[in-house]
């Protein structure tokens, strides 16, 4: 990738949109990620997933940021913002994906980052997250996140075999 990373929030979500989006998660559920979803990823399982997510985010219930290389959709990540009552602030950092071509050029970090300022620019204080991938947790290390422990057998991969997921938190800050 010689091109500079964009990151920005998908207010109303396309066809060309959904498109990108499916084409990242189905990369990343195909190379093993263990994101909800098993094998064999189909394009309407992917597609039907992102028009749920899109209606979602139109309902002000999440944002959900993109990661674009010129013009074409190489990674995202949500903000849950719709949380219990008890909870005002709160939010999730959910389903962050980048495509395979994509890796190790910085765009997990961008995307991260957007996503923290968005949270707190919705009101958010606190995020939490769960992942089961070393080189995600890596990130999230780097990036100021706090571990706080690992369940065992929390999920499946995308093969079926059972997988540990490990949750970490942050406070944000303006």
């Amino acid at each position: 990738m010689s091109s500079p990373i964009h990151i920005r929030p998908l207010q109303s979500i396309g066809a060309r949109d959904i498109q990108g989006l499916s084409d990242v998660l189905i990369d990343c559920v195909d190379g093993g990620a263990s994101v909800s979803f098993m094998l064999p990823m189909s394009r309407a399982k992917a597609d039907a997933f992102w028009h749920n997510t899109a209606a979602s985010a139109a309902r002000g219930e999440r944002v959900i940021l993109a990661a674009f290389d010129t013009e074409t959709i190489v990674g995202t990540v949500q903000i849950i913002l719709q949380q219990p009552e008890n909870q005002p602030h709160r939010g999730d950092l959910a389903k962050m994906l980048v495509h395979r071509r994509a890796r190790r050029h910085g765009v997990g970090a961008a995307l991260l980052t957007a996503a923290e300022a968005s949270a707190l620019a919705a009101g958010k204080t606190l995020l939490v997250l769960d992942t089961a991938s070393d080189d995600a947790e890596r990130l999230y290390a780097r990036q100021g996140w706090q571990r706080c422990g690992q369940i065992p057998h929390y999920a499946l991969l995308p093969d079926g075999v059972p997988c540990a997921t490990t949750i970490y938190f942050k406070f944000l800050r303006a």
